[in-house]
């Protein structure tokens, strides 16, 4: 991205978007989800735009689970076996399109740090994309798309595994940054999810990605996106989904976030990183929009001991100072944690996941839409505007939208739907925040 220029300033990037998901309650991975939230994200396609060129776009995306029946189907093909597939992880990479001396000075940061942290790597795999499908000027900057499959470390959980994705990644991203590298970008490493994104419109996501029509493409869950530049430089890294969360709208209090963000890293210390943690920081990329920066945010608490709705919960809070009726409890929980981190005030309309979880929330201005249906047959479609997904009014058992502050979740692990206030309660009875 460029620096500040004339009246320009990257601090000041905001989108206007099309986002939500869709997810299977009761867990089983399928193929039907992934091309519903494809379906959906072509929907909104009208919230996107095009450049003068008729076909490069403000970037789309999706945000699944990890297809592990097409990566083992992949690593099968190279003749390695006998690796489980929960053991697997798959890290999506974003390589420089040249020089190609680059691409191997990145390459070796990569397999040096896994090897560090005990990641076994398994396999790289080139991902097949069509470059036909793309205008001038994504095709101008498309980077080469690779992703290497990892293994899990030995005597690690999943918890484990995925936290030391989260802390090899951080460390990758530095020492290529320290090589002066501008143009390498890791969309996702992880054992849950994997992000496909790009310069594109929406309808050119499935053409360009040619994974993502695979019939082994299986998942749960499927967050969209598509975006809008409203004042932006649309480039291959803005795209979204991020690494847990799409947005539609901005963060008006950004600078304040970042700089107290960045006040408080040196005193950040927890257990779960020990000396490890000088590779969590900087925190918020100093490059990025609005949203990397709250998905930076996300990504720490998520990865530090917290799961996504409590970590959502804290950066995104219901307007609780100015809600008298509100259980004491509730409030408890809210005064609790606004002594630990500001809020992100939109307006934003926020889906996200981390894999297993999939679910979606309004700031408290509530000034975006997102409305969810649920169906007979056990999905749940959210979006921002009705009707992405066609459902026959007979097969839909629920309908509803978000409200200021509002949140909804589709567990997949225990093939529940969460409301508002059934979040809300659970997560402010675990601690008494009020003693």
């Amino acid at each position: 991205m460029p620096g500040p220029i004339g009246m320009y300033d990257p601090a000041n990037e905001h989108d206007a978007c099309g986002v939500g998901f869709v997810a299977q309650i009761d867990g089983t991975p399928s193929h039907r989800v992934l091309e519903l939230g494809i379906r959906a994200v072509c929907n909104v396609m009208h919230r996107g735009a095009l450049d003068a060129d008729a076909k490069t776009g403000d970037g789309a995306g999706v945000l699944t689970q990890v297809p592990r029946a097409l990566l083992m189907r992949e690593l099968a093909a190279k003749g390695i076996t006998g690796v489980a597939s929960e053991d697997l992880a798959v890290a999506m990479i974003f390589f420089p399109n040249e020089p190609r001396g680059l691409v191997e000075t990145c390459r070796a940061i990569i397999e040096k740090v896994c090897d560090r942290h005990g990641l076994r790597r398994l396999a790289w795999r080139i991902v097949p994309i069509n470059r036909e499908v793309l205008g001038a000027k994504a095709l101008a900057t498309v980077p080469d798309v690779e992703q290497l499959i990892l293994g899990r470390p030995l005597g690690q959980d999943d918890n484990d595994f995925e936290r030391t994705l989260f802390l090899a990644r951080k460390e990758i991203e530095r020492r290529v940054n320290s090589e002066s590298i501008g143009s390498f970008y890791i969309p996702s490493m992880s054992r849950n999810t994997v992000v496909y994104k790009g310069l594109l419109a929406a309808t050119q996501l499935p053409a360009f990605y040619q994974d993502l029509t695979d019939p082994d493409y299986t998942t749960a869950i499927c967050v969209f996106h598509q975006r809008y530049s409203t004042n932006t430089f649309p480039n291959w890294f803005l795209a979204q989904p991020f690494r847990m969360l799409a947005h539609n709208g901005e963060i008006n209090t950004l600078q304040g976030n970042r700089n107290w963000m960045a006040a408080r890293e040196p005193e950040l210390a927890s257990p779960q990183w020990r000396d490890s943690i000088e590779w969590l920081k900087p925190i918020c990329w100093a490059g990025g929009s609005d949203s990397t920066s709250l998905d930076d945010a996300l990504e720490l608490l998520n990865h530090s001991g917290r799961d996504a709705l409590h970590s959502m919960m804290m950066l995104v809070p219901e307007a609780w100072e100015h809600m008298p009726d509100m259980d004491e409890a509730r409030r408890a929980f809210y005064q609790y944690h606004a002594c630990l981190i500001e809020p992100w005030d939109g307006p934003a309309a926020l889906a996200f996941s981390d894999g297993t979880v999939a679910a979606a929330t309004l700031d408290r201005n509530g000034l975006r839409p997102s409305r969810y249906k649920i169906t007979r047959d056990g999905l749940v479609i959210l979006g921002s505007e009705a009707g992405i997904v066609e459902v026959d009014d007979a097969d839909c058992i629920e309908k509803g939208r978000l409200g200021p502050g509002q949140m909804v979740a589709v567990d997949t692990s225990t093939g529940k739907v969460y409301h508002n206030d059934e979040i809300k309660e659970r997560y402010a009875n675990r601690q008494p925040y009020g003693e």
